[in-house]
């Protein structure tokens, strides 16, 4: 008869030490994206459908300033600048002479920019166990979990980046940071011309 209390007090040992484990499982912190460098260059290679590109990727945070040099597959080679006003240019540096401006609502990406990204769990992408994350259904995020460096990214459209190097503190110089002098030829040649047509419309 003494077996049946001997069992029963196994049971409830073994059915604590289940609880106990389960609580201390659910209290562990849910993993979170390690903030950008303020200064780091990456080499990404990029898939659209199809369409690859290798990118240089420069940023550097403290001097409000980031810069993508976009080799695409047999084709051109583009420069995008971007600064933290919300100034861009894009533009090459070949006998075309080709360059657009833009004026953005927003800066460069904050070093904190996946703050509030949706932890969805870990997966192996390009043989790297990753911690992935979700940022308001624009882009999916892949971290090492071991050394923390970015792995992979997807953006919603379906374009695909692949980390090929992250050299946290690296810095472009600064003469490589100057748009080319007919960007701002071309800036002024359509403000005159928008000018132009404002006094035609009101004459």
């Amino acid at each position: 008869m003494a077996a049946k209390p001997i069992i029963a007090a196994h049971l409830i040992n073994l059915l604590t030490y289940c609880v106990c484990s389960s609580k201390s499982y659910s209290t562990e912190p849910v993993p979170t994206p390690t903030p950008w460098p303020h200064q780091f260059h990456s080499i990404l290679f990029m898939n659209y459908s199809g369409s690859l590109q290798i990118i240089d990727l420069w940023y550097d945070w403290p001097n409000g300033r980031n810069f993508n040099i976009i080799q695409n597959q047999l084709g051109n080679l583009l420069y995008d600048l971007e600064w933290n006003n919300g100034t861009s240019f894009l533009y090459t540096l070949d006998s075309s002479k080709e360059c657009k401006t833009s004026q953005l609502e927003v800066g460069i990406l904050r070093p904190n920019w996946l703050d509030g990204a949706n932890y969805l769990g870990q997966k192996y992408v390009d043989g790297f166990l990753c911690n992935v994350w979700e940022k308001v259904d624009f882009i999916w995020y892949y971290e090492d979990v071991v050394n923390k460096r970015p792995v992979h990214w997807v953006f919603y459209t379906g374009r695909a980046a692949h980390v090929m190097t992250f050299e946290v503190g690296a810095v472009l110089e600064d003469a490589k940071w100057q748009a080319p002098i007919y960007c701002f030829e071309k800036k002024e040649e359509e403000k005159n011309n928008k000018l132009q047509s404002l006094i035609v419309s009101d004459s």
